[in-house]
C-alpha cells in the first residue's frame, strides 16, 4: 500500500503500515475477557498482567459530588456533544477566530488563495497549517504568541494537484513553509483579536531555517551531512506537535513524527536498525526529496539523526537562532512540560506519543537562578524514563551510560533503545504532561493503544495490561497522575493512580464504561492536550475517533473539557467542528481571553469550517471569552 496514496492516515497508522510490529497475541484470554466495571474500578479484578486501583481520594470524592455534598468548581453549564461544523461554547461564553492558515503575516504578502493553496513564496509570508501547540509571551506591552504548525492537508495545501501531492520544487517549498512555527503579534482592536501585520516580532520558523545543535549529540558522526560535515547546524524543524514554556521567556516547540519525511531513491536501501525503530520508511509521505536532497536517505543517510527533539526558541528576539536541545532525547516528542523543583533544579517531563513507548523526565544540571542567565540550563542534565508498578508505585530509571552501556550521544540520539535496555514500561501512546500549579502533581494524558496486550512495540518490549495502562486493545485513553515522593520533583519515586478512565458508558457495562467520573453527560476517548489553568483546574482535549458510531456513539465530535482534580469531576467545556482535533491552549496575561487551535477540520472532505458555506476548511487559532469580560483562567 503507497503512503503517498493515503495521506488521511493519522502518523500512527502510518507507522504501522511501514512498520508493522510482530503480530503476536500475548494475553488472548484476557482480551476476550473483558471484566465488569464494578469489579474493574474496585481494583478487586486483574486486568492483563497486573490489578487496577483509581486513587481512592478522587473516587471518594467523586462520589461524594454525585450526591450533591461538595460544590462544583466549575463554574459553567456544560455543552452537550454534537456533530456540528462549528465551535460550541456554554451560555455566556463566545469565540472568534484569531488566525488561519494562510492568513498574511506582514501587508506585501499576498492574501490567501484557496484554489492554488499559494505558492512558496506567498506561504512563507503567512500564518502555517495545521496549528498546534502555543504561548504566549508579552513585552513592553505588546502581546506576542508562538504557534506550532504541525503537518499539512495536501488537499487543501495543493489544491491545484490531483494527487494532493508536490508536483515541482516551489509546491515544496510551500509545503515546508505551511510547516515549523509562526510567530506573532496579536492585539484586541474594537473588541476582536487579530494579528499585528509588520510587526518586528512576526516571522516563520520552517523546515528550512537554520538552528544549532546543543547537547551530547552536538557533532556526533550520526549528524554529520554532506551539508554539515561538523554536525552543529541542522536545517529546519518540521510536526512540531505540543509545547512548552520556560520562566526564562523562551519557547519549546517539539519535534514529533519527523520520521514519515524522509524517502530513498533507491526502494533496495537497506535500512538502518535504528531508523526501523524511529518509523523512518524508503517511501515518504510528502515528497520533499523530489527537490531537496537532505530527504534522500541515500544521499543524506544521517539526516533523519537531526530531527525529533524539543527545539527552543526565543520569540521575542526576532534576530536569534533556534537551539535543538539534544539532552532531552529523541522521540516522538509531544510536549514538554517544565516546571522549577523545590532545589532549584529544572525538571522536565516528556512523552513519546507511539503505541508502547515511555514517559520521560529531564533534571537539568545546574540549578535555575531567578533574574539570572538561564539560558543553558536544557544543555546539559540527566535523562530518565519511568517505571509503573501495579502497586501504584513507580520510579525513574536514569538513562546513563553505566545503566545503558551506551555513550551520551548514543542514549541523545536512540533514547527509544536506551529506554528499552533499562526495562522501562511501555505506555499507550504518552501525549501531553502538565504538572499542578500548586501542588507537586503530574498529569499524563495516555490517549488510547489498540495493541495494548496484543503485540510488542516496535522494539520488541512487551506490553502487558496494567499498572497504569490497564485495558487490552486500549481504544479509550486514560488520565495518569503521579505524586512525586517528599513532594521532590527530582525524587527517584512516586506514588500514581488514574485520574480519570475514558469510555463510553451509554455502550458498555465493562471496563470500557470508563471510571466512576465518566457519565453519559461527560464522556469522551482519547485525552491528548492537557493544561492547568491558574486555579489549579485541568484542561483536556481530544483527539480521537469522532464517528459517532458503535463504541464511539454519542460522544459527537472532538471536544474539550474541565476536570477537577480535588474532587474527580469533568465537565464538558466546548466541541469542536467536524473531522477536527482540539489542541494547544494559552492564556492572555490578564486571564480574559483563552486561545486554543482547532486543528484539521474537515480533514476526511466533511467541513467548510471556519468560513462556511462551500469554503475550505482551514486550520485556526480561536479565542474564546466570557460575554462579560471576567477572567476565565
Amino acid at each position: 500500500m503507497s503512503i503517498k496514496n493515503d495521506r488521511k492516515l493519522g502518523f500512527d497508522e502510518l507507522d504501522e503500515l511501514v512498520r508493522p510490529a510482530p503480530e503476536v497475541v500475548e494475553f488472548e484470554e484476557v482480551a476476550h475477557k473483558m471484566v465488569s466495571r464494578r469489579g474493574f474500578l474496585s481494583g478487586g479484578a486483574a486486568v492483563g498482567a497486573g490489578a487496577f486501583v483509581m486513587g481512592s481520594t478522587t473516587l471518594a470524592a467523586s462520589k461524594a459530588l454525585a450526591a450533591g455534598s461538595t460544590e462544583s468548581r466549575l463554574a459553567f453549564t456544560k455543552v452537550a456533544a454534537n456533530t456540528l461544523d462549528t465551535v460550541t461554547v456554554p451560555e455566556g461564553y463566545k469565540w472568534e477566530v484569531l488566525a488561519s492558515w494562510g492568513d498574511p503575516l506582514f501587508t506585501n504578502a499576498p492574501a490567501f488563495n484557496a484554489a492554488t493553496g499559494g505558492t512558496g513564496a506567498s506561504q512563507e509570508l503567512a500564518f502555517g497549517d495545521h496549528n498546534d501547540g502555543m504561548a504566549f509571551f508579552s513585552k513592553d506591552g505588546r502581546q506576542i504568541m508562538a504557534i506550532n504548525n504541525e503537518y499539512t492537508n495536501g488537499d487543501t495545501l495543493h489544491a491545484n494537484r490531483a494527487d494532493g501531492m508536490p508536483a515541482n520544487a516551489d509546491d515544496v517549498r510551500k509545503n515546508k513553509a505551511a510547516h515549523g512555527v509562526s510567530i506573532i503579534e496579536v492585539a484586541e482592536r474594537g473588541g476582536k483579536w487579530g494579528i499585528v501585520q509588520d510587526s518586528p516580532y512576526n516571522r516563520r520558523i520552517t523546515a528550512d531555517t537554520e538552528m544549532d545543535i546543543t547537547g551530547p549529540a552536538r557533532g556526533h558522526k550520526w549528524l554529520q551531512t554532506s551539508e554539515d560535515p561538523k554536525g552543529l547546524v541542522a536545517k529546519g524543524t518540521w510536526n512540531n506537535c505540543g509545547n512548552g514554556q520556560t520562566p526564562w521567556g523562551t519557547y519549546l516547540t517539539c519535534e514529533e513524527n519527523f520520521n514519515g519525511y524522509f524517502s530513498a531513491s533507491d526502494k533496495n536501501y537497506k535500512m538502518p536498525e535504528a531508523f526501523k525503530r524511529y518509523g523512518v520508511s524508503t517511501e515518504g509521505r510528502y515528497n520533499w526529496a523530489m527537490a531537496d536532497d537532505r530527504f534522500d536517505l541515500v544521499k543524506e543517510p544521517n539526516e533523519p539523526n537531526r530531527f525529533g527533539y524539543i527545539v527552543e526558541i526565543d520569540p521575542l528576539d526576532p534576530t536569534s537562532r533556534p537551539k535543538k536541545r539534544t539532552a532531552l532525547g529523541r522521540f516522538k516528542h509531544e510536549n514538554a512540560e517544565l516546571t522549577i523543583a523545590a532545589n532549584g533544579h529544572v525538571v522536565v517531563y516528556l512523552g513519546d506519543d507511539e503505541r508502547g513507548e515511555f514517559l520521560y523526565r529531564f533534571i537539568s544540571k545546574h540549578k535555575y537562578l531567578a533574574g539570572g542567565n538561564n539560558r543553558d540550563l536544557l544543555e546539559e542534565g540527566t535523562l530518565y524514563v519511568a517505571k509503573f508498578h501495579d502497586n501504584n508505585r513507580g520510579e525513574w530509571l536514569a538513562l546513563t551510560p553505566k545503566t545503558t552501556g551506551m555513550t551520551e550521544a548514543e542514549i541523545a540520539i536512540h533514547t527509544r533503545m536506551a529506554a528499552s535496555k533499562v526495562g522501562a514500561t511501555t505506555m499507550d501512546r504518552p501525549e501531553w504532561v502538565a504538572s499542578h500549579p500548586h501542588k507537586t502533581e503530574v498529569y499524563c494524558s495516555l490517549t488510547n493503544n489498540k495493541n495494548r496486550g496484543v503485540k510488542p512495540n516496535a522494539g520488541g518490549d512487551a506490553t502487558p495490561a496494567g499498572g497504569p495502562n490497564p485495558r487490552v486493545k486500549n481504544n479509550f485513553g486514560q488520565i495518569v497522575r503521579w505524586m512525586p515522593m517528599d513532594a521532590d520533583h527530582t525524587h527517584k519515586e512516586f506514588k500514581w493512580d488514574l485520574f480519570v478512565l475514558a469510555g463510553n458508558p451509554a455502550v458498555y457495562d465493562d471496563a470500557n464504561a470508563g471510571s466512576q467520573n465518566i457519565n453519559q453527560d461527560n464522556m469522551f476517548n482519547s485525552p491528548d492536550g492537557l493544561k492547568f489553568d491558574s486555579k489549579g483546574l485541568l484542561w483536556i482535549q481530544t483527539d480521537g475517533n469522532y464517528s459517532n458510531e458503535n463504541g464511539f456513539k454519542g460522544q459527537g465530535n472532538n471536544q474539550m473539557l474541565v476536570g477537577d482534580p480535588e474532587t474527580g469531576e469533568i465537565r464538558r467545556f466546548l466541541v469542536g467542528p467536524k473531522e477536527s482535533e482540539i489542541t494547544g491552549l494559552a492564556w492572555n496575561a490578564a486571564k480574559t481571553t483563552m486561545f486554543i487551535s482547532i486543528q484539521h477540520p474537515g480533514e476526511g472532505g466533511n467541513s467548510h469550517w471556519p468560513d462556511g458555506g462551500l469554503s475550505v476548511p482551514r486550520s485556526s487559532v480561536i479565542a474564546i471569552s466570557r460575554e462579560d469580560g471576567a477572567v476565565l483562567g
